[in-house]
């Protein structure tokens, strides 16, 4: 069984979160499951610098600490470019350790940028609320009548599409046929937890008519990517068909202006960033696993209700380096956790199982008026 070094504070602040969302929704929450039970389900736990994942390091370099995330192939095959080496061993750690020593934090942090790596440098980012702009006018829609498009992969958006869909929303997990969500390859009861009582669709993302469609008639969007993505496919939320009432979420590591919308984040680096770290002897290290997106995720899910109970109309940008950097302020213990499995949940739908019954939906909400 898995275990997290959570503070008692942390889990206090996120328990209250957790509680407005309840308050709003009579969906009750526990937030220490949320924030270890992926740790549970896959028996993970952070090993100091080495993440519970084991994706993400913590090394010094000449000036401060920074953490890397190698979780791909495709970062694994950027290491010898990050080093300008022509060949790296099996095990790259030694030798970017050993390269990042000599260099300050931040020259580290831009060439692992520059490269399209996930990277931070620790304590980087300052805690700051999500960006909420008018996206349209406003219409009440009762949680039971939502629809729900969620475009999110891996833990974060999914979990906030995980908490809509147990208030009652009808929620889609939207994935691409070429690339469909990472945590479908991986232990089945971490991908089931977040995604069971949702409807799989299956699309082309270079052919986005029925993703078009879709978000056309969508209550609330959640998506997690980059901030052009979207945006060039026609798909973004001031390009698809305006609809009264929508809330439009959108995920995002760093945030989605300037040249922090480019960077790349999972959720141990995000927590880095944000300085939401444990220390041992002076030295800093993991708290929890990938701390960074179930908080979000939570948040994300609480500002969505709030959202949709002033009548919606709203998009609301979360970056999660910068909800890690809310909880980095809080004080610290050595408070260890153990980590809260789930309850079992039913199986995830089959990649575009119910592509034909989506379909459907969307055409009886096209002729639907508003």
């Amino acid at each position: 069984m898995g275990s997290c070094a959570v503070s008692a504070s942390v889990l206090a602040r996120a328990q209250r979160v957790a509680d407005d969302f309840t308050a709003l929704t009579g969906v009750s929450v526990d937030a220490t499951e949320l924030l270890t039970g992926r740790a549970a389900l896959l028996d993970l736990a952070p090993a100091g610098r080495i993440s519970a994942g084991r994706a993400t390091r913590l090394f010094p370099t000449a000036e401060g600490w920074c953490a890397l995330t190698l979780a791909r192939p495709d970062d694994v095959a950027m290491v010898p470019a990050l080093l300008e080496a022509d060949t790296v061993a099996d095990d790259p750690w030694p030798a970017i350790e050993a390269w990042a020593a000599g260099l300050p934090g931040a020259t580290v942090a831009g060439r692992a940028r520059l490269l399209g790596l996930p990277v931070a440098v620790l304590g980087e980012t300052a805690a700051a609320p999500p960006r909420v702009s008018v996206l349209g006018p406003s219409q009440s829609t009762p949680l039971s009548g939502l629809l729900v498009a969620d475009l999110s992969a891996m833990w974060a958006g999914p979990l906030c599409g995980r908490l809509l869909a147990r208030a009652g929303a009808t929620v889609v997990k939207v994935e691409s046929v070429a690339r469909p969500d990472g945590t479908r390859v991986g232990e089945p009861s971490f991908f089931d937890w977040m995604n069971s009582g949702k409807l799989s669709y299956a699309v082309d993302f270079d052919n986005p008519e029925d993703l078009a469609a879709l978000l056309d008639v969508a209550d609330v969007v959640i998506e997690a990517s980059r901030p052009a993505a979207l945006d060039r496919r026609g798909l973004g939320p001031h390009t698809v068909t305006a609809r009264p009432g929508r809330v439009w979420l959108r995920i995002t590591g760093h945030g989605t202006h300037g040249e922090r919308a480019g960077w790349v984040a999972f959720g141990d680096d995000a927590a880095v960033s944000g300085g939401l770290v444990g220390y041992r002897g002076g030295t800093p290290v993991f708290t929890a696993d990938a701390i960074a997106d179930p908080l979000t995720g939570l948040h994300a899910a609480g500002a969505v209700v709030a959202a949709l109970g002033r009548g919606g109309g709203e998009l609301i940008e979360f970056a999660m380096a910068a909800v890690a950097a809310e909880y980095a302020g809080l004080p610290a213990d050595d408070n260890v956790v153990p980590a809260v499995r789930p309850a079992s949940t039913p199986a995830g739908h089959a990649l575009g199982a119910d592509n034909a019954a989506v379909r459907h939906l969307v055409a009886q909400r096209a002729a639907a008026p508003c």
